[in-house]
């Protein structure tokens, strides 16, 4: 059976509205690390600084009703995309303005949730998702690479046969 994927869970909260109730929900210390940031300096910093490591990154985003901060989101978005694209992004917003943010937020983002009675559910639900698109990328390289070892294990046993079968005439 495979390993525990560890996941990192990074929230940007400038208002601390949603932070605590992630940490909640994800309170398995060996499976889930929950780290949240009031400022978009630090997030940024710590994000360059974990874009080296292989393990599954998901950034949740707070957003308000403003269009500014639609806008300083938006160019977050592409930040965080262009460090590690392979990094999930999941929007929580107002529910009244989430076509407004769909229209305006529509590049790289995994998940608009609205915030509601529901959200943080949802938001397991997508991390659930995401560390599964993650989990079948990995077995995705193994496997590729198994069946590279394989294809040239079956070659060089061809060539082989047909080297013996020419030199060894005798024996076929």
């Amino acid at each position: 059976m495979a390993k525990n994927i560890k996941t990192h869970l990074y929230c940007y909260d400038d208002h601390r509205g949603f932070s605590e109730d992630v940490r909640k929900r994800f309170t398995d210390e060996s499976r889930y690390t929950v780290v949240s940031f009031q400022t978009r300096e630090e997030f940024i910093d710590h994000l360059a600084a974990e874009k080296d490591n292989n393990f599954c990154k998901v950034a949740i985003l707070g957003l308000h009703d403003t269009k500014e901060q639609f806008e300083m989101i938006d160019q977050l978005t592409v930040e965080i995309k262009k460090m590690d694209p392979r990094t999930g992004l999941i929007l929580l917003g107002p529910p009244d303005k989430m076509e407004v943010i769909k229209k305006t937020l529509k590049f790289n983002i995994d998940a608009y949730i609205p915030k509601n009675a529901n959200s943080i559910l949802r938001i397991h639900n997508t991390v659930k998702k995401l560390i599964s698109g993650h989990s079948i990328g990995i077995f995705r390289k193994k496997r590729n690479f198994s069946i590279y070892v394989l294809l040239g294990f079956l070659l060089l046993a061809v060539i082989s046969i047909l080297v013996a079968f020419f030199k060894l005439p005798q024996y076929f």
